[in-house]
Parts: structure tokens; C-alpha cells; sequence
């Protein structure tokens, strides 16, 4: 089955309070075995990576159900059952979800508060977006920075599409350097704009020493143009004959499977780099892009509240 939304999972964490003192961390494995979830489903993270999906969710049912006061918290990262959570229970309800928490006037509070400077006719308005969605506020916000890195990545490459071929091998050379290959800008330049023969562009210095080099073909294509076999194995061949050992073939569009497949099979390595790649990279190296907001989110720091 799917990972259950935060409300679905209220329930089971309420019924496990009732049994004692819990700590989220306890209770991700003991619900993830009542609900079935496979092992793939148990450790599938959010979308930076830093914390698995469901004990995301756990802790936010838990938190919300706190703020009900269906739950309290007896220590650090504790939480157990109240009075008002038992008796919940003892309704015997298939679901426990926002608008059962709503009967409480302490979560309405809360639930006005999360809607800002809502009016009376929209109050708690962006809050109920919010809660009633069935996403935690990290699942939200990571979508909302997917969906505005993915938007950012088409307009990279449809900015360098528009420009010179000049100008998208000084691109190339930017992010070269930027990786840490070339050793200056100046060298860099000099090197990845000779242009060999056979389909090597350019070579640059795999490290500031010069102690190896990597062989560079760049191409701009449009979007559904896609680099097919052919020229990938011309590129290799180039590779062979000038007795090197590994290149890197960039494109602003994309590889056909019979080329991706090509590569893999060879002594040289030899990396294919695609546009949406290439923006990735772009984007991670600051080439073409600037900050334009940073945000930072902050968690209750537990230690400050521990008590010698």
C-alpha cells in the first residue's frame, strides 16, 4: 500500500499513546508493520534526502494532535495520551482527521493562528490549504522548491539554446572551472577552445597539475533532437586514436538509449552530460544562476530544555 497521508496516520498514533509513553522514533517501525509497508515504502525519503517520508508524517500527526491536546508531552521526545485522547478513542472512530481535531477549541485557536492576517470572511484560510491537503509542511514546501528548480532548469537551457555557439563554450569552460577542472579560467579557455579533429572540441586538465586530461565535445541541440549513437561513437573514436582515456560529450538536449548504452560498454570512460544535467549542474555551481531568496526553517532545540 502508499505511504498513508499524516491524517490517515493520527489514528494509529493515538492508539499507540494509549498503550504508553512513545517516542516517534519507536513508533515508525511498530506502524509501519500494522499498516504492511514495504520495506521500500518504510525508507523512501523526501526529496532533499534528510528524512525518511513516513516518520515525517508520524511526527506531524503527532504534533497536530498535540495541539488538540489528544496528546501531551511528558519529557523530551515523549508523548503519551490525555484524558481527552481516551476519550476520543472510546468513540471508536474509523478516522481520525483535521476536522475531528477541529471540535477542540485550543486546536481552532492554533488553526487561526497558522492563517496569518487571514480575514474574519477567509479565516484560517491558508492554513486549511495546508492542513486539509493531506502533505506535511515539508512535503509542500520541497514540492514547491521542485516545481521552481524544474522551471529553473527550462529556463537555463532555453536561454543557452538562444545564444551563440560561442558563448555556450566559455558556458562550458565556467562550469569546468567552477567543478574544480582546468586549474584557472585562463587555461581552462585556452585548452577547451582548441578545436581538435574527429569530434574532440577541446581537452582540459583533469586536475590544476596537468597530470591528466579529460577530452571535451560539446553540442547544442535543440530539445528534441537527441545525440544518437553515431556521433558518440565518432566522439570515441577520436578518444582512441589520440590515446585517451576519457572524455566527457555535452549536449543541451538529450541521448538516445542506443548511445547511453554504447558508453557503457567501453574501456574509456566517457560520460554523457544532457541538458537537464547540465542545468543540474549549472544550478549547483552558481553558473548562470544567483540567489535569489534564502529561507532558513528551525526545530525546537530539545537540549536547550533539558533541565540538569
Amino acid at each position: 500500500m502508499a505511504i498513508p497521508d499524516y491524517q490517515t496516520l493520527m489514528l494509529p498514533v493515538l492508539q499507540l499513546a494509549s498503550e504508553g509513553e512513545q517516542r516517534v522514533a519507536d513508533v515508525v517501525d511498530l506502524i509501519a508493520d500494522r499498516l504492511g509497508l514495504t520495506e521500500e515504502e518504510r525508507q523512501k525519503l523526501l526529496p532533499s534526502g534528510r528524512q525518511r517520508v513516513l516518520h515525517n508524517r508520524i511526527h506531524w500527526a503527532k504534533f497536530y494532535l498535540t495541539k488538540a491536546s489528544f496528546l501531551a508531552s511528558p519529557g523530551r521526545g515523549l508523548f503519551s495520551i490525555t484524558q481527552a485522547g481516551r476519550e476520543l478513542l472510546a468513540e471508536n472512530l474509523p478516522r481520525i482527521d483535521v476536522s475531528v481535531l477541529m471540535r477542540q477549541p485550543e486546536f481552532r485557536e492554533f488553526y487561526r493562528n497558522e492563517g496569518g492576517a487571514a480575514s474574519s470572511t477567509t479565516e484560517g484560510t491558508s492554513a486549511r490549504g495546508s492542513l486539509d491537503s493531506g502533505t506535511t509542511p515539508e512535503e509542500q514546501v520541497e514540492a514547491a522548491y521542485q516545481t521552481l528548480e524544474s522551471t529553473l532548469r527550462a529556463d537555463l537551457l532555453d536561454r543557452v539554446a538562444k545564444n551563440s555557439p560561442a558563448f555556450f563554450e566559455q558556458l562550458i569552460v565556467e562550469l569546468l572551472v567552477a567543478m574544480g577542472y582546468g586549474g584557472s579560467h585562463k587555461n581552462a579557455a585556452a585548452q577547451l577552445g582548441r578545436s581538435g579533429d574527429g569530434g574532440v572540441d577541446g581537452v582540459i586538465n583533469e586536475d590544476r597539475l596537468g597530470l591528466d586530461r579529460v577530452y571535451v565535445q560539446a553540442k547544442r541541440y535543440a530539445a528534441g533532437n537527441a545525440v544518437g549513437r553515431p556521433d558518440v561513437q565518432a566522439f570515441v573514436g577520436s578518444l582512441v586514436g589520440l590515446g585517451a582515456s576519457k572524455g566527457v560529450f555535452v549536449t543541451t538536449s538529450n541521448f538516445s538509449a542506443q548511445a547511453r548504452d554504447f558508453v557503457k560498454h567501453l574501456s574509456q570512460r566517457v560520460v554523457l552530460l544532457d541538458g537537464p544535467s547540465l542545468a543540474d549542474l549549472m544550478i549547483e555551481h552558481g553558473i548562470g544562476v544567483r540567489t535569489s531568496r534564502t529561507i532558513e526553517f528551525r526545530r525546537l532545540d530539545e537540549d536547550f530544555f533539558e533541565e540538569a
